[in-house]
């Protein structure tokens, strides 16, 4: 063989060996899909079922009676009320009041409080409501009432100068052409209230026997106020409370259904009213005067020329006297107490009780009786023979 040719194959063959051994050592490249997996957390509601243990508290409520000490009668904390009817200025109440209660306070030891309702029928219904602790002082009607409704007791009479009776009076202008209790058919009545005895209870018994029927009724709200509502000419004739004037030198008691009620225009002068409270014709009694006690005298000071400027028609039955009451539940023995207390300070040579329940602007008492429930007995069939009830006066 020709040695250059023989060269040529050993390059030829050199040059195929490094190609293979090329290629065994290169990588095989391929494209290879590749699936990546990517974790996302995702809030997924997933109901699942639980157990739970549900604790129930039960609150169990015992009421247990604790007695509770009630303070006692006519202490501080639970004073004895002392009620007034507002038949007179409430202003003299309420300080003649305070004297009474100071007397009553100094006499048993026990404190009161006084207080002047609004009406006569709010009177009787704080009496009932408080029926442990209450002392009224109110009429014969207003007794009566609160005796039916509640079971209030009386514990005594007022006296007005040896009188345990009063009157009811009509009183017209002293120039009224009424000459009659007849003559006040159709015409306008003041009255102090409704559950007054003498301003209303007796005067209307008194029309119904003589077959008068009064037109428009003008409640006033005290005695006072009626008397003032006929002077001033607001009302054609008015009713009050009368009591007997006192005669010259108290040689005799003014005697009912003989002498005249006004027997004291005997004398030329007109009354006046003095410094005390007290209204007298001609001088004192004492000096050969009179004194004058009729509803006129409590404001002959606002009104001076009443007794010129009217009269009194006529008078009604006798009335037996206001009262000092006690509720149903008060306790017996202190009520006892209180009434011989009163007894022993209302007279009218106490110059207290002058500034209160003596004086002629508040009740005019001079002194108290001892009575039982059946002394009201007039008052009660007047009332059923009128056919007024309790509901008429109070309410239902």
């Amino acid at each position: 063989m020709n040695p250059k040719k023989f060269s040529w194959l050993l390059v030829g063959l050199l040059i195929v060996l490094l190609t293979l051994v090329a290629c065994q050592a290169e990588p095989e490249q391929a494209t290879v899909e590749v699936t990546r997996i990517v974790e996302q957390e995702t809030e997924v509601e997933v109901p699942v079922e639980v157990t739970r243990i549900v604790e129930e508290v039960v609150t169990e409520v015992v009421t247990e009676e604790v007695m509770v000490e009630e303070a006692p009668l006519g202490s501080e904390e639970r004073p004895i009320k002392v009620l007034f009817v507002p038949s007179v200025e409430v202003d003299a109440i309420i300080s003649g009041g305070e004297i009474l209660a100071q007397a009553l306070e100094d006499a048993t030891g026990l404190v009161y409080e006084v207080s002047v309702p609004t009406s006569y029928a709010a009177t009787i219904e704080e009496m009932c409501a408080s029926p442990d602790d209450t002392v009224g002082f109110i009429p014969a009607q207003g007794y009566v009432l609160a005796n039916n409704r509640c079971g209030v007791t009386v514990g005594g009479a007022a006296v007005r100068f040896g009188l345990a009776w009063y009157a009811a009076q009509i009183v017209v202008p002293a120039d009224s052409p009424a000459e009659s209790i007849e003559d006040l058919d159709g015409l306008t009545w003041g009255i102090p209230d409704f559950g007054s005895t003498s301003g209303y209870l007796y005067p209307t018994a008194m029309f119904g026997e003589a077959a008068v029927e009064p037109g428009e009724i003008v409640e006033s709200g005290s005695h006072n106020n009626a008397m003032l509502a006929v002077y001033n000419g607001e009302v054609d004739f008015a009713t009050a409370f009368f009591s007997p004037p006192l005669l010259p030198f108290y040689e005799r008691q003014w005697t009912y259904g003989v002498d005249d009620p006004e027997i004291w225009r005997e004398c030329p002068e007109s009354p006046v009213r003095n410094e005390e409270g007290r209204t007298f014709a001609c001088g004192d009694p004492a000096e050969g005067g009179y004194r004058v006690l009729d509803a006129r005298a409590s404001v002959a000071d606002t009104a001076p020329d009443i007794f010129d400027e009217t009269r009194i028609l006529a008078l009604t039955d006798q009335i037996p006297n206001d009262t000092v009451s006690f509720g149903p539940e008060f306790p017996l023995s202190t009520a006892n107490e209180i009434a011989s207390a009163l007894e022993e300070w209302v007279s009218e040579d106490n110059p207290d009780c002058l500034e209160s329940i003596c004086s002629e602007e508040f009740y005019n008492w001079t002194g108290i009786e001892a009575v039982t429930d059946s002394f009201y007995d007039p008052v009660r069939f007047l009332m059923d023979s009128l056919g007024i009830s309790e509901e008429d006066v109070l309410g239902g």
